[in-house]
């Protein structure tokens, strides 16, 4: 069995993913390039970069080999949901004033100096092999090739469902959300053909009374009108398109704030998420802390994006998470839409196939903050991997939820569930 180290829930030998809580149970990121490898190897196979990880190994009652390398757990704190300069420190212990930045409502500080983004490569979130030696060795990898054998896999249905929620602590909802979605189905004698294409856009935003709420508008409305006009029927758009479309966005609300002379604190910005669906295909692109999660009955609980934050930045540089979040400016954004031009912004964009029945999430940080979802996933969320729920009372449940268990922020939620079948020769 392997022991997950963050919630010590025991789950068999063969798990990638805790079935609790979702932590990985088998890769790290490397450091330096972001290339996702093994725990229990110390050298990135693609940068030759040392991985080291403070780790203990899992070790069989059976085989008494060691099958797995579990990096010790971090317990993160609340997001305060700031902004910050990139390259502003040195130190994993620098410290920063936050009066000269802050915000009445303590939320996104806009720095003044801000280094421009290059390109890095993105971590890998293809599926991971457990790796084990050995008779484990062998035994583990006939049943990786068995589950590996993937059946080429069709829309079978898709239903989706949005919802956004003031919280209760704020006097105005910065959050907007947009889902634009077309599902048709042709039924013949011995089959049916199922088509569909979905935009799901979620944006929270920033900038003091009134400008959050302009600015995220304003994003998702460009992003909307950009697919509306480009969206090849039957295609799914890729990389490029897609950066296209969030570089027109932030060009939008960085316009506004230029025209507007905002400053400081009153200049405009806004996170993004999105999920574009086509059939069976799909892609997700982000900039800030807003989330998308996977769920499926085989994996679990996955969170697909990264957030863009100083903790996670410092850990890419080799910090020790309990270091990285130690920070008081851990949570401080280091990318959003508006405050400055495309040259400061570098969309994380993934393109998979779905070949499972899934549940896709997306969340403000209202909702995510505090690992709520990491926390309460199966009883709020795995339930609704099955058809026979309803995702309007489950939605409305998981905003109860985040109030209850956050609430000191706005709260929008966009579910889709997926489902895919064997796919049929065509009747045409």
């Amino acid at each position: 069995m392997l022991t997950c180290p963050q919630c010590k829930f025991k789950n068999p030998n063969i798990n990638k993913f805790c079935q609790n809580c979702g932590t990985s149970l088998t890769h790290k990121i490397c450091p330096k390039c972001s290339t996702k490898i093994a725990l229990n190897i110390q050298h990135c196979p693609q940068c030759s970069t040392e991985c080291s990880t403070t780790s203990y190994a899992l070790i069989t009652q059976e085989e008494h080999q060691v099958v797995s390398v579990i990096p010790e757990p971090t317990q993160l704190t609340q997001n305060l949901e700031n902004i910050a300069n990139e390259n502003s420190h040195t130190s994993p212990f620098h410290q920063i004033d936050l009066e000269s930045y802050l915000d009445p409502q303590q939320r996104y500080p806009i720095a003044e100096i801000v280094t421009e983004i290059t390109t890095q490569e993105k971590p890998d979130f293809s599926p991971t092999v457990l790796q084990a030696s050995s008779e484990a060795e062998t035994k583990l990898a006939t049943e990786n090739d068995d589950s590996q054998t993937i059946l080429s896999m069709e829309l079978s249905s898709l239903e989706y469902v949005a919802y956004t929620d003031l919280g209760r602590q704020r006097h105005h909802n910065e959050d907007y959300f947009s889902v634009d979605s077309q599902f048709h189905k042709l039924e013949l004698p011995n089959h049916s053909i199922v088509t569909a294409q979905g935009l799901y856009i979620l944006c929270d935003g920033m900038g003091g009374h009134a400008g959050g709420e302009i600015a995220s508008e304003l994003a998702v409305n460009t992003i909307r009108k950009y697919f509306q006009e480009t969206w090849v029927k039957g295609e799914l758009p890729g990389t490029e398109s897609i950066c296209d479309a969030i570089y027109l966005a932030n060009q939008a609300i960085y316009e506004l704030n230029q025209q507007e002379s905002r400053s400081g604190t009153k200049r405009m910005g806004t996170t993004l998420v999105m999920l574009l669906l086509q059939n069976n295909q799909a892609a997700i692109a982000h900039v800030g802390d807003s989330r998308l999660y996977r769920l499926t009955h085989k994996q679990g609980l996955e969170q697909i994006t990264i957030d863009h934050e100083v903790g996670q930045q410092e850990i890419a540089r080799g910090v020790e998470p309990s270091i990285a979040y130690g920070r008081v400016d851990a949570y401080q954004l280091t990318q959003a839409l508006g405050p400055r031009n495309e040259n400061y912004i570098s969309p994380d964009v993934t393109l998979f196939n779905i070949n499972e029945d899934m549940l896709l999430v997306l969340v403000s940080d209202g909702l995510s903050d505090n690992d709520c979802l990491e926390t309460h996933w199966l009883t709020h969320l795995q339930p609704l991997l099955s058809y026979t729920t309803n995702l309007e009372t489950g939605i409305q449940n998981l905003i109860e939820l985040g109030n209850e268990y956050n609430g000191h922020d706005n709260l929008t939620a966009i579910l889709v569930r997926v489902k895919v079948r064997p796919s049929s020769p065509s009747c045409l």
